[in-house]
Order: structure tokens, then C-alpha cells, then sequence
């Protein structure tokens, strides 16, 4: 359900702003209305929806206007005309006591610089907004030791912020806006004035306490890498038009302008593509009850040297081998119980290819990928992995052009399920 709902929303920096937008509208570019009128069109026509408890970033280069559009949802910059919901209440129609009532208790925001105050220690910078809200010194200063704690920063709360590093500034700045709790939490580059490292780790704990939190984050960056990490969808801004909202996957596998797919050309995809995207259905699959000659007959169907077996939920059980299902018949089994592998590499369709490279470097079966029930979502062979990661190095294409997902043609693609199957299957 979307939280935050703008329609419309256009930003034009000059005294007629209207006259702007009009020559806007007859297709005059915003470089020649510049030239004309002096104006900047800061925002045109910006439309989206931002679903509660997700993080929505906002990308872009520099003059695309994505500072512009997070202060203009809290209206430290006034829009020039649109609409902004936050769920039912129109922001834009709001007095000044309903704006300053919405930054003290709906939206917070994080900024780039950190904006601590110099004089003040940690535990009273973090304890800021409740001082504001007119929260007693007590309770405001064990509600910002909690915040102060989950943040990492435990002991030092009477240090000032010289005396911290610029990673630590920023977990204080994190800390200040979320301890009076708000709804939305607005954060403006808030980690692009760090070093790699550092940013890395803050993106890493950021994660961490939304985990826990599930607000509605709005975040700013210029980063592609930053956007791809921590969004759960993301929008790009061109000259303050958006382009493309979707999905870190939507954005890379399917890009809606030539400005987004140079934009996205030498990002690693298999960072970002998921399983279920790379995935296949397995060639042979069987009941756990079946026999061996039924395991057998599947295999030399499909030229496979192993089936993959499920109970009668299809919550996956384990393989069977060629040569255990052999062993098997050799014994005069009637089912393949005693004979089945269940130690068999395991991922959710959800995961990153990336991640996977390790146990795809090792195991000689594809991995079983299984969903939150338990039930066989499909398979992901080795040569899947590696061609992602091959697709990725390059800047090319999606990894599903080179695993050929099951429900394209599966009937024509060569045997992926394992390099290592070379045996044909006996004459049974």
C-alpha cells in the first residue's frame, strides 16, 4: 500500500513560474527556457508512488533534481504546483503549524553534511528532536541512549562531534532522526561524503536496522552501485523528469530509455540479479516413493545422471544418483528411501547470483533452489552462476540469456543441470 502518493509535482526556480511551465508544456526544452526566461526547471511532471515500509531511492547525476524533490515532500522547498499525499493528508495544503507538526513527528531527515551541532555532545545531539517536541530531559535522554546503543556508539555519548570520525558523525545523524520514531525517514546523500569503507559499512547497517524497523525510507543518491544495494525499488531522474521507476532487477534487465541502459552498461548484474531469474526446472524430477527403475527410466529419458525428488507437497527431499539408483535396483528396492543424497546445496529464489559463487565453485550438482515452505522452485546449475558472473564482468546482458530460464524452450537447451554428467545412461 503506497504511504506517500505525488502527482504532478513540478519545481520552476524564477518569479513566473507558470510562464515556464507553459513553454514547457508546448516542448521547449529546459535549456532553452533557461536561455529565455532565466528560469530553471527543477522538477517537471513527477508522478510516483512510495510503498510503506520500503526503501525508495531516488538516483541520479548532478542537476537531475533529486535534492530538490526530497525537500519539496517536506516542503523546505516549496513546490511550484502538484500534489503530495502522505496517506490521506495533502502536504502541500498543510499551515505552518501542520508542516512543523509533520517534521517533528512524521518525517525525519538525514543529510549529507550531518549538521550536528558543534556544541552539543553526542546523547544531546541524538536527543534533539525530542527537545523540540518538548519531551522531558529524562525520557529523552534514555530514548536517545537506546538509539545511541543501536547504532554502535554506546560510550560515547559525552563526546562531541570533532572528536569522532565521519562514519561516527553520520550514526549520530542516523540515531537523531530516528529516535522520535517518525514514520518516514528522508535521507539525502547521507553517505556520500564518506570513505568507501565507511560507506560500505553504514549502507550494511542501514540494512541492518531496517530489518528490524521496516520504515518508509526515501534515499538520495548519485550512486548506481548505492541504488542497486539498498533499494527495494528504485526511480531515476533525468533533468527532473523520471525516466524509470521499478525494481533494482527491472532497472538492469529492462531499461525503459537509452539513458538508462548506458546508465546501467558496466554495472556487475549478478550483484543484483536474483535466482529466480537464472534458475531452471529440473529435467528429472520424481516422488520420494518412487522406485529405481522409475528414477532410472527418467534419467536415460532426459540424459541426466541424477533426479531431483520431492514429497507429495514438492517440498524437496534430496537426488538420487545414477549410480545409487543402480545400487538400488541391484538390491532389489522397491523405493528409493536408503539410497536418497539429502545433503544437496540449497538457496531461495530471492538470493543474488554473487553469493552464490562459492558453493557453486565446489558442489557437482546444481543447487536446489527451494522457497519459504520448502517446495523445489527450480534448479540452478553451475554454468549459471558463471555465466552471470561472465554477463556481469562484461556489461552484457541479462544472466537469463545464458541460463535459458525452463519456461524458454527447455525442449532445445543443451544439459545444464551439471557439467560433470557426461555418463550415458544403460539400456535399462
Amino acid at each position: 500500500m503506497a504511504q506517500v502518493e505525488v502527482r504532478n509535482l513540478y519545481k520552476v526556480f524564477g518569479s513566473n513560474s507558470n510562464r515556464a511551465i507553459q513553454l514547457l508544456e508546448q516542448g521547449m526544452s529546459k535549456q532553452e527556457i533557461m536561455e529565455k526566461t532565466g528560469h530553471t526547471i527543477a522538477l517537471q511532471d513527477v508522478t510516483l508512488e512510495v510503498e510503506r515500509g520500503e526503501i525508495f531511492v531516488v538516483m541520479g547525476l548532478s542537476g537531475s533534481g533529486k535534492s530538490t524533490f526530497i525537500r519539496c515532500l517536506n516542503r523546505l522547498i516549496e513546490p511550484t504546483s502538484g500534489e503530495i499525499r502522505l496517506d490521506d493528508e495533502d502536504v502541500l495544503q498543510l499551515d505552518k503549524e501542520g508542516l512543523r507538526q509533520l517534521r517533528l513527528h512524521r518525517m525525519s531527515m538525514v543529510f549529507q553534511r550531518f549538521s550536528l551541532f558543534p556544541h552539543r555532545s553526542v546523547l544531546d545531539n541524538i536527543a534533539f528532536g525530542l527537545e523540540v517536541q518538548g519531551v522531558k530531559k529524562g525520557q529523552r535522554q534514555e530514548a536517545a541512549m537506546r538509539w545511541l546503543d543501536i547504532v554502535g556508539l554506546k560510550g560515547w555519548e559525552n563526546s562531541y562531534p570533532d572528536q569522532l570520525s565521519g562514519g561516527m558523525q553520520q550514526r549520530v545523524g542516523l540515531a537523531r532522526a530516528l529516535t522520535t520514531d517518525p514514520e518516514i525517514l528522508l535521507m539525502d546523500e547521507p553517505f556520500s561524503a564518506l570513505d568507501p569503507l565507511i560507506r560500505r559499512e553504514m549502507q550494511e547497517e542501514l540494512l541492518n536496522l531496517q530489518a528490524k524497523l521496516r520504515k518508509t525510507i526515501i534515499f538520495i543518491t548519485h550512486d548506481l552501485d548505492e541504488a542497486l544495494h539498498l533499494g527495494d525499488r528504485i526511480a531515476i531522474l533525468k533533468d527532473g523528469l523520471v525516466v524509470q521507476v521499478g525494481t533494482p532487477e527491472d532497472i538492469l534487465t529492462h531499461p525503459a530509455t537509452d539513458y538508462v541502459a548506458e546508465f546501467t552498461r558496466d554495472v556487475n548484474r549478478s550483484r543484483v540479479i536474483s535466482v529466480e531469474s537464472a534458475m531452471i526446472r529440473p529435467r528429472a524430477l520424481a516422488s520420494r516413493h518412487s522406485g529405481p527403475q522409475v528414477a532410472l527410466k527418467l534419467m536415460q529419458q532426459e540424459g541426466v545422471s541424477s533426479a531431483y525428488l520431492v514429497d507429495q507437497n514438492r517440498h524437496f527431499v534430496g537426488i538420487i544418483t545414477l549410480d545409487d539408483a543402480l545400487a538400488a535396483a541391484r538390491d532389489g528396492a522397491k523405493t528409493l528411501q536408503s539410497y536418497i543424497t539429502t545433503d544437496v546445496p540449497r538457496t531461495s529464489p530471492d538470493a543474488v547470483l554473487s553469493d552464490l559463487l562459492p558453493i557453486a565453485a565446489e558442489t557437482a550438482v546444481p543447487i536446489a533452489v527451494v522457497d519459504e515452505e520448502g517446495v523445489l522452485a527450480g534448479i540452478l546449475p553451475r554454468v549459471s552462476v558463471i555465466a552471470a558472473l561472465a554477463a556481469g564482468a562484461n556489461g552484457n546482458s541479462s544472466p537469463a540469456s545464458f541460463s535459458m530460464n525452463g519456461s524458454r524452450a527447455p525442449e532445445t537447451q543443451p544439459d545444464a543441470e551439471s557439467e560433470a554428467e557426461k555418463a550415458v545412461v544403460p539400456e535399462l
